[in-house]
């Protein structure tokens, strides 16, 4: 049965300087109307009323009739209306309690990108078009389109190391659920290890900021000292930014190799839901917090598993996994992070992080057993989730 799935297609293109020089206008349009829309719906917001999409695409149109905005015309209106959209998703994340409330888009700092649907763009015989532009984009084929697909939407965008991309979003027919294995597998991240599974096996941490911290270091220091508004200042900067790509290209593609073994090796694979995002406050470990990427390697897994009819389950964050004994489930008062391996009383020894994974991989099957979904039940008749109840204490 197929799933339907629809996946982004990202490439690398190398633009004319005519198509640059669009583009460039075209983002710099997108972030202008967004900012006027946004500007427009918090001012209603202050008389505690409500703008809507129509509202703010009719706003749109008398823009582009003004004189000091008539430049709005010069790009093609769809990117225009497709912000505008983007918005009203923003306003619906907000106001129903998921996201933060909307912020203006910066023309430093803000990601420079414009959507095309359909009527704005030409995809024929492995060529795409874009309105306004008489020629098509030079796009560096990397892979294949699924056959016999074509774009719904296409996003272009531009990265602050200079690089250009075109996105194309498609419908994959070739994305099907996986045949059913028995396999399940606890899966505990660290540190020093980027993973540790239930079956013993432990993934080195490829540290892909360590690397190149000297140079990236260097060139930092050599953009500090650089006047503010020079060229200089503009060419040092753009070798940080690609020292910074490189690093997240590194990361992004070795967590796409790790969660794709995961999913097709495991039916069921068991993590813990961590607070990345207060994790990182602890400013001893942020970089290396960040560099591992835990969050990010829970949502390709999680997406993936979706897609190939896999199950991801997420214990609570305060299941004592390191504590707890895989033996005979005695719970240790206390573990410092020190402590690597310890002996439990029943004789058994366990690698600290080793038994967290066997821990883990127990309690997510017992979360099966008991009902709950992959995100871990915050409510219950008893007031904690399925996976938060303490193992009784044996009695010596």
């Amino acid at each position: 049965m197929s799933t339907h799935v629809k996946r982004a297609f990202k490439y690398r293109f190398c633009p004319t300087d005519a198509q640059a020089a669009e583009l460039s206008r075209t983002f710099g349009c997108v972030r202008k109307v967004y900012n006027l829309a946004l500007a427009a719906r918090t001012e209603a917001w202050t008389r505690q009323e409500r703008v809507s999409y129509h509202q703010t695409s009719a706003m749109l149109t008398a823009w582009k009739k003004t004189e000091e905005l008539a430049y709005l015309n010069e790009v093609s209106s769809v990117p225009l209306q497709q912000v505008l959209r983007h918005l009203q998703t923003a306003f619906t994340h907000f106001f129903g309690r998921r996201a933060r409330y909307p912020r203006f888009k910066s023309r430093k700092k803000s990601r420079r990108s414009a959507e095309y649907t359909a009527s704005a763009f030409r995809f024929c015989e492995g060529k795409l078009t874009l309105a306004k532009m008489t020629e098509p984009l030079d796009i560096v084929w990397s892979r294949p389109l699924p056959e016999g697909t074509s774009p719904s939407t296409v996003t272009v965008s531009q990265d602050s190391a200079g690089r250009w991309f075109v996105s194309l979003l498609c419908e994959d027919p070739s994305v099907k659920p996986l045949p059913a294995t028995g396999q399940a597998v606890g899966v505990d991240v660290g540190l020093e290890h980027l993973l540790i599974l239930s079956t013993g096996e432990k993934i080195a941490n490829p540290r892909h900021e360590r690397r190149d911290r000297a140079a990236l270091a260097r060139e930092q220091r050599r953009l500090a000292k650089k006047e503010k508004g020079s060229a200089n200042r503009a060419r040092a900067r753009l070798k940080v930014a690609k020292i910074h790509a490189r690093i997240a290209d590194r990361r992004r593609d070795a967590l796409h190799k790790l969660t794709t073994r995961l999913v097709r090796e495991n039916q069921t694979i068991v993590i813990e839901d961590l607070t990345v995002r207060n994790m990182v406050k602890n400013h001893r470990l942020a970089r290396a917090i960040s560099d591992a990427a835990w969050r990010e390697f829970r949502r390709m897994l999680e997406y993936k598993a979706q897609w190939y009819g896999r199950e991801v389950i997420a214990v609570d964050r305060w299941f004592p996994s390191s504590r707890l004994c895989s033996a005979c489930g005695t719970l240790r008062d206390r573990m410092p992070l020190h402590v690597r391996t310890w002996t439990c009383d029943c004789g058994t020894t366990h690698d600290r992080d080793v038994n967290a994974a066997h821990n883990l991989l127990a309690a997510g099957l017992a979360v099966t057993v008991c009902g709950a979904g992959v995100r871990p039940q915050r409510i219950t008749p008893e007031g904690q989730s399925a996976t938060k109840q303490k193992p009784s204490r044996r009695e010596p």
